[in-house]
């Protein structure tokens, strides 16, 4: 099965070359590559965040506190 892919955006095909260019493989690897990962067909799990860059960094909030410790009160 042959596609034909019209009017690339010229920001477009430039990274797609050089993307073909630097890792050593044709321009159409490097498009169905690219289309792969677009529609998340390249079977790797989703990234999951672990969140540990902002881990401990929040300032005390004695409102917040004070209003979570109320509706623990409610409950």
């Amino acid at each position: 099965m042959q596609y034909t892919i019209r009017d690339i955006p010229e920001d477009v095909d430039k990274a797609l070359r050089a993307r073909a260019r630097s890792e050593g493989k044709s321009l159409n690897q490097t498009v169905v590559n690219a289309l792969r990962l677009g529609l998340r067909l390249d079977n790797l799990s989703p990234k999951k965040r672990d969140l540990s860059d902002v881990f401990g960094k929040s300032k005390p909030d004695p409102r917040l506190d004070k209003a979570l410790a109320e509706c623990r009160q409610i409950d």
